[in-house]
């Protein structure tokens, strides 16, 4: 019998979110395209080839952006398989060697000239090409932000993860908010809506506050969900249970279940900002709906992503969302150093 030590409850996040899933109607297409472009690449091989097909990328963004063309999903699924394919070159990189990989994307990315000859500067430039385009002067402005905001994270992590250091929670959610890409993801909205959310909205102090909620519940959630994955990875520093077990000295179960409470309070800032926002103009008011729709969406997609990939619950995925029963896998030594497995 396992020790219960070793065992801990997940929070019921689905019954907080009262949000309404919807499923991409294009998701097959869209994902066999991009998988295809990812694959053309060949930049996962042996474990890390079968986790990648594993991982569901293009089920999250049929889930996280329900609403849009398939063109567009298309965008979308590119977007997330490119940053899964920085992910996984960086979990395994010392701080240098990850300032080092995200320099390429991001010069890649600023560039469409640029050409180091990697196979992540191709991968960049392929959808540098397809993006920009599609996206609205206001919408691309801050994408190429976050794009920065989004380096300097992850960039961060690997230089925390090589130190063994972990943040308090206030500094903690400020970097987890670039780190995890969900900003820089939610900077998609424009393209996926065909609209442009001009900067003055988007920086409202209450649009604001609905637009961080959003991002924290993302965030929150995806910690509290991959915690087991990571810990058997030995990446501890970068996950919102460890920042409470050590800053709040937390059980593993004590900080699981304040993940429900704080996702419940973020859920009411964000209805509460509904009813605060002023009306910009009748077809601002528009564009400002769809876009809190969107938030709605990547929020309670993410929750159904969550569940329905084997990324971090492995083949039990389906068996834990009933029960939300979590047994610890055994971890191992993870050396930064030489990126591997000891």
């Amino acid at each position: 019998m396992s020790s219960p030590s070793r065992i801990y409850q997940l929070p019921d996040l689905h019954s907080i979110c009262h949000w309404k899933a919807s499923f991409n109607a294009y998701y097959i297409e869209a994902r066999q395209a991009s998988s295809a472009w990812v694959l053309s690449y060949k930049v996962f091989t042996g474990k890390k080839l079968e986790f990648f097909k594993q991982g569901g990328s293009e089920l999250l963004c049929a889930w996280a952006y329900p609403y849009t063309g398939l063109e567009q999903l298309r965008i979308a699924c590119d977007f997330v398989n490119l940053l899964f394919t920085i992910d996984e070159i960086s979990d395994e990189q010392s701080g240098k060697d990850a300032i080092n990989t995200g320099l390429i994307f991001l010069n890649a990315m600023k560039d469409e000239t640029y050409d180091d000859g990697s196979v992540l500067c191709k991968m960049t430039k392929d959808f540098r090409a397809r993006f920009f385009p599609a996206a609205g002067p206001a919408t691309l402005g801050r994408f190429m932000q976050h794009t920065e905001a989004y380096v300097n994270g992850f960039s961060v992590e690997a230089e925390l993860r090589e130190k063994d250091v972990v943040l308090d929670l206030v500094a903690y959610d400020k970097l987890r908010r670039e780190n995890s890409a969900v900003r820089y993801c939610f900077e998609l909205f424009g393209c996926m809506l065909n609209l442009d959310l001009p900067d003055e909205i988007f920086e409202h102090p209450v649009f604001m506050r609905m637009h961080l909620a959003a991002v924290d519940m993302v965030t929150w959630s995806n910690d509290v969900y991959s915690y087991n994955m990571e810990q058997a990875m030995g990446h501890l520093t970068n996950n919102v249970l460890t920042v409470l077990q050590r800053e709040r000295n937390f059980t593993l179960q004590e900080a699981a279940d304040h993940v429900g409470v704080h996702f419940k309070e973020l859920s009411e800032v964000f209805e509460a900002g509904k009813k605060e926002l002023p009306s910009f103009g009748g077809e601002l008011d528009k564009v400002v709906a769809q876009y809190i729709m969107a938030m709605e969406c990547w929020v309670v997609g993410n929750l159904e992503w969550s569940f329905g990939t084997q990324r971090y619950f492995g083949a039990d995925h389906k068996k834990i969302r009933e029960t939300l029963m979590v047994e610890l896998s055994p971890a191992k030594v993870f050396s930064p150093k030489n990126g591997s497995e000891c």
